[in-house]
């Protein structure tokens, strides 16, 4: 599921809401959207974190944006869980409410300019009219996709073969706080990937992978940009016809993943910062 987010400046609340129409209408013709929408006005103190896309305490909304059927509304959700749900069964999401988001954003209104350095902008408009949807909806699917682990099983479920299958497997690895108790606790890790290689190499060995026999599905997914403490970072799912093959094509997977994949890492701790292959 791709995800973007919609940012109003200087132009009110109602712009914002026909610019949200306007690309739900593009992105339906393209597949099932689903919209969240945060209100931090109502926030009740209770979240643990500072990130405004994992806040739990405003009020967190979300719909299927081409039905117009609402799931769920209430103060014990984050934006961030609103979005681990629509992605087992939405093409797209759009968020409003959230002002640094993690995603990529388009920004409506006069004061378009008017954004952190490192928002990841796709494109600004002053008014609606002047949103090229088709443009950003083209942009957007070339941005990183949101997946979770139950995207991926429910992907790897529809697989034409998976009535020959009689085992899934997974593997999920998470960012570690620390490896012993004396250790500085880690905050962060930020991914950066060789573009065009990385992709291609993921690819190539997913194939090979799924070659083997008695395997009939692999998804793999690495994340890249920061990802924080106890948060997931990269899955890998089988489908095959017994147990031995899915776990072993998955602990395959994972170690050739770390091998052959240029991805490069960077750890920020509470004292340090450092590139991890600068100390190996």
């Amino acid at each position: 599921m791709h995800v973007l987010g919609v940012l109003e400046r200087g132009a009110g609340r109602e712009t914002l809401e026909r610019a949200v129409d306007r690309l739900v209408g593009e992105l339906s013709t393209r597949g099932r959207v689903g919209v969240v929408h945060y209100d931090a006005t109502i926030a009740d103190g209770t979240s643990t974190v500072d990130h405004p896309s994992l806040t739990i305490g405003g009020d967190v909304t979300y719909e299927l944006g081409a039905d117009g059927d609402w799931l769920a509304s209430g103060t014990g959700l984050s934006v961030q869980e609103a979005l681990d749900t629509l992605a087992t069964n939405c093409d797209y999401a759009l968020v409003t409410g959230v002002s640094e988001l993690r995603y990529p954003c388009v920004v409506v209104g006069p004061d378009r300019d008017s954004v952190p350095e490192e928002t990841d902008v796709l494109a600004t408009a002053a008014t609606v009219a002047d949103l090229e949807s088709d443009v950003i909806a083209d942009r957007l699917e070339r941005s990183e996709p949101h997946e979770t682990l139950e995207s991926l099983v429910d992907r790897v479920k529809d697989s034409p073969l998976a009535d020959r299958a009689g085992a899934i497997a997974t593997f999920t690895g998470r960012v570690r706080a620390k490896d012993s108790a004396d250790d500085d606790r880690t905050e962060y890790l930020e991914f950066e990937k060789y573009e065009g290689v990385a992709d291609e190499r993921l690819a190539a060995l997913r194939e090979e992978l799924e070659s083997r026999d008695g395997v009939y599905a692999v998804e793999m997914h690495h994340r890249t940009g920061v990802v924080r403490d106890g948060e997931d970072i990269v899955f890998v799912v089988v489908l095959a016809g017994h147990r031995r093959e899915a776990f072993r094509t998955v602990e395959d997977g994972i170690d050739r993943l770390k091998d052959e994949v240029p991805l490069f890492k960077k750890e920020v701790t509470v004292d340090d910062e450092f590139w991890v292959h600068d100390r190996e």
